[in-house]
Parts: structure tokens; C-alpha cells; sequence
């Protein structure tokens, strides 16, 4: 359980600033940070505000209760200020989503804030707590397994900021929250940063219709990346030309250079085929440029897992961008009684094609991953489609 908090003292004062100045009754957004389960403490980077979603509408918007009504209802039990909160959580939880895509290893989607007045607050404590669900489910840890993420209270009248953590149950209501100590102070600027430079060439098997379940090329792909993330676990790494030993410390402040040894094995993908099963192959090869942050109390084998786990994030998150690009794309064709079923099959995004039923090489381009400044010399990143950062080929037995 984390039990103290601290937030980056001049990324919280800018967002305090920002949202007092647009006077707004309420907004919601996502705490960007990281929770350290071997320092039982949270760390908050900065807070992103969740936009308007698709109709125009605020995420997150104060609902006032009928003047008339609640002052004829109004006694000692109940409070004098019944207004409550109405959040998108489903927008909330997509938001979190396609940011976590962008952070980089250390840092992650650790809660929601909201701006609201006290009684607001308190009154909407279910709605937040289901919230919180919603954007853990969206966006997972990947290198750690607490079941927790932080809501972060800033009450506007009298300006204060209060946190909690929230723990998640399958069961989730307002009891799941527990105060936390808040500080603030110098956080990023104690942050160790480190980079690693992962090639890989991973060949993928083509399976005949009824011998996998997995057909199409993202499925494929996606159940490739899973097999791999269970071999990177298991690499052995080198920072600094120096092999890692579990919990040694890192006390320099310069930029670590890490590179990953994967054991000598069988290509688990192609582990229990036959060959008779087998249709072609799935290249899956290229470089991915990872970066992790780590507070200077954390062990240097956290780094470690930091870096494993960004590099697996990548590649999930181009593989998404692309099937999320082909969802586009199926709704946008026009499947008209005219056209043909080979025309049909043919205008079908590479994404979706079904490979064992084609005969023709193909392949295709991830997103390029580009790193841009966000604070304090750390990186976010971004995806560019005009890239071939990642590239799959098809290829068929003869």
C-alpha cells in the first residue's frame, strides 16, 4: 500500500495556476507518475487534463440539485450543497489509454484528479471510484502487480490538495479509498534516466485453419509479442558495460546506456508446430529505442524491468495504432451488392487478412516511435505513421 505521496512541486503549481485561471466548477484528468511498491511511496510527474470528447462535451461537469428543492428538503442530516459530479468515465478510461501509449519506462497512468468543491467531492465518491477502475483497466501496469491507483482531490474553496488511494476491488466502492501522506518537492530532477537500443528478428509460424486459433495478422503478431515479452523477462542485462545484479544500487545521475542478452533458446513460437501445420512464416524484425526513469532510492534491477516493459509497451501500442486504423477502415468501406467477394477481400486492411488463405507476400510498416522533450530533460513519445521503424513480412513454402 502506498502510504506517502509526492508530487513534482513546480509541474503541480503550473496545473493549479491553469486550472484556477480557466474558472471552471470542475475537471477531471490523469496523474502521471509512478508507484513504488519497494518504497511503499507514489511519485506524481504532472497532471493531463482529459479533453472534450467527441461531441463537444466536458468530461468531467458539475450537476447542481434544484434550489427550490433542496432548500424545502433541507434539515440537520442533510448537507447544505447536494451538487455532484458527472464524469465520461468511459472517455476518461480512453484518454488514459492513448496516453499511457506515449510514457516511457517509470512512468505510467497512476489515478485521476479532480477539481471540485468539497461537498461536489464528496458527493461523487462512487462515480470516482468507478472511474479509477476504468482507467486501471485501461491502462495496466505492466512491471509490478499493485493493485491500487491514487485520486488526487484539489478543492477549489479553500484551496487545498488531498490524496488517496484507491484500492481495486473486484467489488470497488468509496471504502476502497484511504488518506495518504501528500507532500511536494523536487521530484524529476532526481530521477536516473537510462536507454537501451533492442534489435530483434523473431520469425512467427503461418498455421494451416484448423491447427490455431490465431489467423489473422494482428492476431498472429499479437500472440507473438506475447511469447516474446515471457523470453525478455528472462534476459540478462548490461548497464554501463557492468552485468546487473539484483538490488544494486546506481548512485551517478548521467545517462545509463543498458543492453539485453536473451538466453540461448528454441524459438518458442514455432515450439510445439508441425511442420505439416505450417503454411509460411512471419518476419517480425527491427530496432526499438527505450527509455526508463528511476528514483534514485529504487534498485537498479527496477530499471531493468522499466526498460523490458516499455519495449513490450511499444510494440503492443504500434500493433493497436494499426488496428485501430483498420477498424477506420472497415467501417469507411462501402460493401455494396456490386462489388464482388475477391474485390471485397482485396480493398481488406493488411491488418485483418486471414494469412493462411493468401498466397501473395506482403508486409507491413509500424508506427516510427519519436521522442520529444516534455520536462526536466524527459522524454514522452510519439508515432508516426510515414516511418518503417517495424517490419513484418510474409513469406510462403514452396
Amino acid at each position: 500500500m502506498v502510504k506517502t505521496v509526492i508530487g513534482e512541486e513546480t509541474q503541480l503549481n503550473l496545473a493549479e495556476t491553469r486550472i484556477s485561471q480557466s474558472a471552471i466548477p470542475a475537471q477531471v484528468g490523469l496523474v502521471i507518475g509512478k508507484l513504488s511498491s519497494d518504497l511503499d511511496r507514489g511519485f506524481v510527474y504532472d497532471l493531463i487534463p482529459t479533453p472534450q470528447n467527441d461531441a463537444g462535451e466536458p468530461a468531467c461537469s458539475l450537476v447542481e440539485t434544484n434550489k427550490e428543492k433542496r432548500k424545502a428538503s433541507k434539515s440537520k442530516s442533510q448537507p447544505a450543497d447536494s451538487s455532484f459530479l458527472a464524469i465520461d468515465s468511459d472517455w476518461v478510461a480512453e484518454h488514459a489509454r492513448q496516453v499511457s501509449r506515449m510514457l516511457l519506462g517509470g512512468m505510467k497512468v497512476v489515478g485521476i484528479y479532480v477539481w471540485a468543491s468539497d461537498n461536489a467531492y464528496k458527493n461523487s465518491t462512487m462515480v470516482l471510484c468507478q472511474t479509477i477502475k476504468g482507467v486501471a483497466e485501461a491502462s495496466p501496469f505492466m512491471t509490478t502487480d499493485l493493485d491500487e491507483r491514487l485520486l488526487i482531490h484539489i478543492c477549489y474553496s479553500p484551496r487545498r490538495w488531498t490524496c488517496r488511494s484507491c484500492a481495486l476491488t473486484s467489488n470497488i466502492t468509496s471504502s476502497s479509498l484511504r488518506p495518504s501522506d501528500f507532500k511536494v518537492g523536487k521530484v524529476l530532477n532526481s530521477l536516473q534516466r537510462f536507454r537501451c537500443t533492442y534489435n530483434f528478428d523473431i520469425r512467427l509460424p503461418i498455421l494451416n485453419g484448423g491447427a490455431s486459433n490465431y489467423q489473422t495478422l494482428s492476431e498472429i503478431l499479437r500472440q507473438g509479442i506475447a511469447i516474446h515479452a515471457k523470453e525478455l523477462r528472462g534476459a540478462r542485462a548490461v548497464i554501463d558495460g557492468k552485468l546487473v545484479i539484483d538490488n544494486e544500487p546506481r548512485a551517478t545521475d548521467s545517462l545509463h546506456e543498458v543492453e539485453l542478452f536473451l538466453p540461448f533458446m528454441k524459438d518458442r513460437g514455432a515450439e510445439a508446430c508441425s511442420l505439416k501445420d505450417v503454411a509460411g512464416i512471419l518476419l517480425f524484425r527491427s530496432s526499438v529505442s527505450s527509455y526508463a526513469y528511476l528514483n534514485s532510492k529504487e534498485p537498479v534491477s527496477q530499471a531493468v524491468a522499466e526498460i523490458k516493459g516499455d519495449i513490450i509497451r511499444s510494440l503492443q501500442s504500434r500493433l493497436d495504432i494499426i488496428c485501430d486504423e483498420a477498424v477506420g477502415e472497415l467501417v469507411s468501406t462501402d460493401y455494396s451488392v456490386e462489388k464482388g467477394k475477391d474485390e471485397i477481400l482485396s480493398s481488406k486492411p493488411t491488418s485483418q487478412l486471414v494469412l493462411h488463405l493468401s498466397r501473395k507476400t506482403c508486409s507491413v510498416a509500424f508506427p516510427r516511435r519519436v521522442f520529444v522533450p516534455w520536462l526536466a530533460g524527459i522524454f514522452i513519445c510519439d508515432y508516426l505513421q510515414q516511418s518503417e521503424s517495424l517490419e513484418m513480412l510474409q513469406q510462403f513454402w514452396i
